[in-house]
């Protein structure tokens, strides 16, 4: 069985995980033998914990769970209530034109490619995110350019943050359903760098982080923030960036 991925924090009423990219939360809507995190969890901590959110299956970091019903209750009225803060780090293909935005769309599923998201004028439920660059990667002419942004969901909407970056014409890096053909080679960074037939990308997946939640504690009633650190490859991709690319 495969192990339960890196725990955050856990007390008596909670548990947080590092959910690494590419692990559903639950089970699929059409694959049910795909490994989901809840799965894992019931099998090795037992039914009694139960998941209070979810992010997308290629989205990795943080994921918080309540052990008791009480704290469960307590947080998803949070979550509901629109009181947790939710803090998101993304890498995109291209530069956003403002270094501070926000986004306001109507979205729903899209009725043509079930399990994706479209905008619609109506009949869909309002998504919020704002935006900050925190910083530019421009390049030469003919290379692709790349920005590090933090995201602020406001509401929560299934791949919310992903159509609001591809409806402002940069989508996130990777993002096999709302993205384009960008790929971040070394090749492409580093001057006089030769990539090989075979050059894999600095980072092959969803370039989007579930960093940090700030919620109140279900027993303490205190204001905490938990944190889950950039993935091996998405620093890695950061560090280059900064390393090499032409600002």
């Amino acid at each position: 069985m495969p192990s339960l991925p890196p725990v955050i924090f856990e007390d008596e009423s909670l548990i947080a995980f590092d959910k690494p990219s590419g692990l559903l939360i639950a089970p699929d809507r059409w694959d049910k033998t795909r490994v989901n995190l809840m799965g894992l969890v019931h099998d090795q901590l037992g039914h009694g914990v139960a998941n209070v959110h979810r992010i997308d299956a290629d989205t990795s970091g943080l994921v918080l769970c309540a052990k008791t019903k009480p704290a469960l209750d307590f947080l998803s009225g949070q979550f509901q209530s629109k009181t947790v803060a939710k803090v998101y780090e993304a890498l995109t293909a291209g530069l956003p034109a403002q270094d501070e935005f926000e986004v306001d769309l109507v979205l729903k599923e899209d009725d043509a490619k079930p399990g994706r998201m479209c905008v619609v004028k109506k009949h869909g439920k309002a998504s919020v995110t704002a935006f900050t660059v925190r910083a530019r990667f421009p390049q030469p002419a003919g290379r692709p350019a790349f920005a590090h942004l933090e995201c602020r969901p406001q509401t929560g909407r299934t791949h919310q943050i992903r159509v609001h970056l591809a409806a402002t014409g940069t989508p996130i890096l990777n993002d096999p359903f709302y993205g384009n053909e960008t790929r971040l080679l070394l090749s492409d960074l580093k001057r006089g760098y030769k990539g090989r037939a075979d050059e894999r990308p600095l980072i092959a997946r969803l370039a989007l982080h579930a960093a940090a939640l700030t919620f109140t504690h279900p027993v303490t009633r205190e204001k905490m923030t938990l944190a889950a650190p950039l993935p091996q490859d998405f620093a890695v991709a950061l560090k280059y960036l900064q390393k090499f690319a032409r600002r």
